[in-house]
């Protein structure tokens, strides 16, 4: 079960994608000495304007033990609520994230759960909630960079971002595309407990004058165990009325973390 919920903390992370309507951005920029603070207030200003995002998903899941792909639906109004539902031939899962809970049921398995975000603490070895979620989402910071003073160095024809004082359980870092000032990674670091979260933004598309990622790529390591979740688009559409319907049947067994 704890690989349907990185699955799911993935997709929170993730992806979005292509259709013959969007047009690919590519990496032109000449790369200038800029200060910490002005790519900081750059990528803050790239966030994502829009209200709604409604998405079909391509999703696949690798580790030791597994090689599986499925379809996933994607449905998310800005800073309220996450829906997923999880397809292979039959539904496999549904998921209902808002800023306060994670909710989770499979028609398959016949189980749910109904809880906090800590079992994302206990699986990606940091805090997280529904912003940072949707942040990596949205291919912006997973943390606040304003908390911190950063540095910056140019590192693969990109802005690295970092905090001059780097949290006390891992090392953050943030390459920031100089384009349009989306991230094109961020990875998390426990040196410590051999550990390490990749966050790939392979490209960007532009849609409705809006920039989102094409295909994101997740990769989780730690010591001789690694999971590898690529995500990407085949639909998306902005700013329409959702529908997200969710009730946990009854009957279903309680999954007990």
């Amino acid at each position: 079960m704890k690989k349907v919920y990185l699955i799911l903390t993935t997709l929170i992370i993730a992806t979005l994608s292509s259709c013959k309507s969007t047009k690919e951005t590519t990496s032109t920029a000449t790369l200038k000495n800029l200060s910490a603070r002005r790519v900081v207030k750059k990528h803050l200003a790239s966030n994502f304007e829009g209200n709604t995002i409604d998405a079909k998903l391509k999703v696949r899941y690798k580790d030791k033990k597994e090689d599986i792909g499925f379809s996933v639906k994607m449905k998310i109004k800005k800073d309220e609520v996450i829906w997923l539902k999880g397809t292979k031939i039959i539904t496999v899962f549904k998921a209902k994230i808002t800023p306060e809970k994670v909710s989770f049921y499979s028609p398959y398995k016949k189980n749910y759960f109904e809880g906090d975000f800590s079992m994302l603490k206990e699986l990606l070895g940091f805090d997280v909630n529904f912003e940072q979620l949707q942040n990596m989402l949205l291919g912006q910071a997973v943390l606040d960079i304003t908390e911190n003073k950063q540095k910056v160095d140019i590192v693969n024809r990109s802005y690295q971002l970092y905090p001059k004082k780097q949290p006390l359980l891992f090392d953050i870092f943030y390459q920031i595309h100089p384009d349009h000032y989306k991230l094109k990674k961020q990875y998390l670091v426990n040196q410590l407990k051999e550990q390490r979260l990749d966050i790939d933004y392979a490209d960007y598309i532009k849609k409705d004058n809006l920039l989102f990622p094409k295909r994101t790529i997740i990769t989780a390591k730690e010591k001789n165990k690694f999971t590898n979740i690529n995500i990407e688009v085949r639909s998306i559409n902005f700013n329409t009325n959702l529908e997200m319907p969710f009730r946990i049947p009854s009957g279903y067994k309680e999954i007990k973390l």
